[in-house]
């Protein structure tokens, strides 16, 4: 029996199946850059100070109630602040001008009648509508991080499940799940009910994400899974990403915004005819009949495989646990970038635009290479220039901010680039018995990343740039990790676990290989003799 390339090669590398199938899964992946980062605008928070009653203030004795304050070296006015409004309801009664009067001396409360919020930039956000300043913007980063918890679930339950109920069940299901899911989301009457479902978009949504990078990777040729794997996915996910801000300066109300975002979903449902099941996953099932209705090929003997078999032998334990390091530290750089965008000087709307538009040629760039380059020498490169421009932003003096902003998108290029190149890389290391187990259980890592991110960009609040030195160090420190893993280059897609362990790293070689070398040197001494 031949492998899965070798069966298939008689339908060509680029004939129409692989291409209508390759086009199909493509534009899935524009659902995914669409909602994946959407709370960039819905959880913005707006210019915002005290709100001030009217108390029969003039409109200049209004604006000095609120106080003047240093943050990172530049004076504005107090977001959470405010001079006792008693106070200044009886000076301003003595017919003074705020300027005829020492302010500083006046006691200050908190924002007690709440806040007064901006609406030239969003008309609404959940901020705005629930007051999560000041004592309660804890709550903005901890909203944001339960779609990454979700991502946690998901990436180990999709596994799971697409392993014993197939690619193509979970995949749909995901995708009508998550557009259920978000279309109550927009309704909902408080940011906990916001977060619970939040929690459940984020674990359907990275299944999405997965699933079809697993069918995808089995079921297309070997020319278009490189292309699928690196341009095709991620072009089409930046495509959505790159929609999402376009969509977000139209309607700058948060719940219609996810309203129009979930009815965008029933595109897909067509798809559930058009897009078969991966022959690889129903030949690992022992279902021969039903892939032969894609290919023919020989049946394998039918095992189930566990999570544990991720971790079973020291080879493919090392694997995993490098592979967890690599995906951890290149989703906290990644989606921590990401979510900074509303965070930068300027037009944040833009910002995010420029942000998507720079993972464009990052995704061209590291599909070229992948062609031609090994893959641990692409991703240690791309792991360690992402970092160190991130290292670079700190030097950059306030006055040349443009550049500090280049840096940035300089770095989320580099991280990028480490993040399609992680994927196909990570696909390729297992095989297909343990391909979507595997994938899950490194994605689960990942989330371990990602929520962490809007932590380490809320501590840009006390230091501008910590979030930059985290982030760039943990990246370097990262690279090291890569270089310990086999490599994959023009080699076929493993499907047993012994052609795995048959794979060799740069410092290591497997337990197979080595007693395969050692069979030689025996046949070589006894030619001698």
């Amino acid at each position: 029996m031949g492998t899965y390339d070798q069966d298939t090669a008689f339908l060509g590398q680029k004939g129409p199946f692989f291409i209508l199938l390759f086009l199909f899964l493509n534009s899935i992946y524009i659902s995914t850059g669409l909602h994946g980062l959407y709370f960039v605008f819905v959880g913005a928070s707006p210019s915002h100070q005290c709100y001030v009653p009217d108390l029969n203030l003039t409109e200049e004795w209004r604006k000095a109630s609120v106080p003047v304050e240093l943050v990172n070296g530049e004076s504005r006015l107090s977001r959470c602040r405010r001079y006792s409004a008693e106070i200044v309801r009886n000076m301003s009664g003595y017919s003074h001008t705020p300027e005829e009067v020492d302010l500083t001396h006046i006691p200050q409360e908190g924002c007690v009648d709440g806040w007064r919020f901006s609406t030239e930039v969003y008309h609404s956000t959940i901020v705005s509508e629930w007051d999560l300043v000041c004592d309660r913007e804890w709550i903005v980063p901890f909203t944001s991080s339960t779609l990454y918890m979700g991502y946690l679930l998901g990436s180990l339950g999709s596994g799971q499940l697409s392993d014993r109920f197939g690619r193509k069940k979970v995949l749909f299901f995901s995708l009508t799940a998550e557009s259920l899911l978000m279309l109550l989301q927009s309704f909902s009457p408080s940011w906990t009910t916001f977060s619970f479902l939040y929690f459940f978009i984020g674990a359907f949504q990275i299944s999405i994400y997965i699933t079809a990078f697993v069918l995808g990777s089995e079921v297309l040729s070997r020319s278009l899974r490189v292309v699928f794997c690196t341009l095709g996915a991620f072009l089409h996910y930046c495509i959505g990403y790159m929609i999402l801000p376009w969509m977000a300066f139209i309607i700058r109300d948060w719940r219609t915004l996810l309203r129009v975002n979930a009815s965008m979903t029933a595109i897909y449902i067509p798809l559930f005819w058009l897009i078969p099941e991966s022959p690889r996953w129903l030949l690992s099932q022992g279902r021969t009949s039903e892939a032969e209705a894609i290919v023919k090929e020989d049946s394998p003997e039918k095992k189930k495989f566990s999570a544990l078999d991720v971790l079973r032998s020291g080879e493919i334990r090392r694997t995993t646990f490098l592979c967890l390091l690599l995906w951890m530290a290149i989703n906290i750089g990644y989606f921590g970038l990401s979510l900074n965008t509303s965070h930068l000087s300027g037009d944040p709307f833009l910002n995010c635009f420029l942000s998507a538009v720079s993972e464009l040629p990052a995704y061209l760039v590291s599909t070229g290479l992948l062609r031609c380059f090994p893959r641990r020498a692409v991703l240690s490169s791309f792991l360690v220039s992402g970092g160190a421009f991130l290292l670079l932003i700190q030097i950059i003096p306030p006055a040349l901010e443009p550049l500090a902003l280049a840096l940035e998108m300089a770095g989320k290029f580099g991280f990028t680039m480490s993040f399609s190149v992680v994927y196909i890389y990570t696909t390729e290391l297992y095989p297909t018995v343990l391909r979507n187990l595997g994938m899950g259980i490194c994605s689960s890592a990942a989330r371990l990343g990602s929520i962490t991110a809007p932590y380490i960009i809320y501590l840009g609040t006390f230091n501008r740039f910590l979030p930059y030195i985290l982030m760039g160090s943990l990246t370097i420190l990262s690279s090291v990790s890569n270089l310990f893993l086999p490599e994959t280059f023009r080699e076929d897609l493993p499907e047993t676990l012994e052609q795995m362990q048959n794979s060799k790293s740069l410092c290591w070689r497997s337990r197979v290989t080595r007693a395969g070398e050692g069979k030689v040197v025996a046949a070589e001494r006894e030619e001698k003799l």
